[in-house]
């Protein structure tokens, strides 16, 4: 597993946050998470490092009381496949993020 480490508004994998490998970014609301963006290196690429992400972001909403509204396609799918993360899942499905 790789050390994932934290940004102000992301948790990152790499030495630094300005040449993170992979990293997720989100904006933090009173009650929620929003997650809008999900990147992997092509180095880090196929090694499920962007499901350990996801799986950070989850465990620090849980920490922190919180929700999360997944707009990145591949939160999304990855929320939305396993019961385990219910707890803190929000879905509008009215909300479409590619508009």
């Amino acid at each position: 597993m790789k050390v994932i480490k934290k940004d102000k508004n992301q948790f990152y994998i790499g030495e630094n946050v300005e040449n993170a490998l992979a990293e997720i970014t989100f904006t933090l609301g009173e009650s929620s998470i929003t997650i809008e963006h999900t990147n992997v290196s092509n180095t880090l690429s196929g090694q499920g490092v962007g499901l350990q992400l996801v799986k950070k972001v989850v465990e620090y909403a849980r920490q922190e009381n919180k929700k999360i509204i997944p707009i990145c396609p591949y939160a999304k799918k990855v929320m939305t496949k396993s019961d385990e993360y219910k707890d803190v899942l929000i879905i509008f499905n009215d909300v479409d993020p590619e508009k």
